[in-house]
């Protein structure tokens, strides 16, 4: 079965044509995508890291996509299957079906329905927040985003991008050139979401409009910044409510997209 089959089997099951607009899920314009997954998450008993991240106490601590957590790339195409769950309405659905076309549009990623010979997928359910696994997994990779919280257009990107291999941006290994992070505003016991991380760069620079980037203010006790720009403490950033295109660049370099 060809790559472009796969796709149009997606849109035919969908009713969601190749051309049509990405006009997810809306929300308050003074939420980012950063306290988006914070409200979500308050609370829960899922263990988390970074926030939003499932750890894989399996996997080696060292970036996982030189480990083989990559999705696999067939001729042009890398086909990622998934599933989502009968529990969303049909709306609901289409929210996360338009985010995932997102990435058709200017990567080589083509998400398609899981078929029965599928044994690796994403299966995207209504869990207790927003969160993910980082790269590929075994088996039903579950992402969860919670149906009243989690269902807006960044926000999938967001946790799909996880799914895909990528980490948050303000994590990344050379963060310490562009941000300062400060840890007495930071709430008690998520101090750990602040952790720098070796991470793949692939060359490209850091990026404030980033949509794996958390707000100045993300996990905050006191209201006052956790996160603040070097070259300008009064920038605001975490705010994208789509991928930047350094995130396209970066799931095209990975992948080793041809465009």
């Amino acid at each position: 079965m060809t790559p472009a089959f796969l796709v149009l089997l997606f849109f035919s099951l969908t009713g969601i044509p190749p051309g049509a607009t990405d006009d997810g899920g809306q929300r308050n314009a003074s939420m980012d995508v950063s306290e988006v997954i914070a409200r979500a998450n308050e609370g829960i008993r899922t263990h988390l890291t970074h926030g939003d991240i499932v750890p894989n106490l399996n996997r080696n601590a060292d970036p996982c996509t030189a480990r083989g957590c990559k999705w696999p790339k067939r001729g042009r195409y890398v086909i990622v299957p998934v599933s989502i769950s009968s529990a969303y309405t049909t709306s609901e659905r289409n929210i996360i079906i338009r985010a995932l076309v997102t990435f058709h549009k200017s990567t080589c990623i083509r998400f398609v329905w899981r078929r029965w010979w599928h044994r690796n997928y994403l299966y995207f359910f209504s869990g207790s927040g927003c969160w993910s696994y980082l790269g590929r997994q075994r088996r039903g990779q579950r992402i969860s985003l919670r149906r009243n919280g989690c269902l807006y257009t960044d926000t999938v990107q967001h946790e799909a991008l996880h799914a895909l291999g990528f980490h948050h941006e303000q994590v990344r290994s050379d963060r310490d050139q562009y941000v300062n992070i400060l840890f007495q505003n930071i709430r008690s016991g998520v101090e750990s979401n602040f952790r720098k991380v070796q991470t793949n760069n692939l060359g490209t620079p850091y990026d404030f409009q980033s949509v794996m980037h958390y707000s100045k203010f993300a996990f905050s006790k006191n209201g006052q910044p956790t996160i603040v720009a070097k070259s300008n403490p009064n920038l605001n950033f975490g705010q994208a409510t789509t991928m930047s295109a350094n995130d396209i660049a970066r799931v095209n370099r990975l992948y080793q997209c041809s465009n």
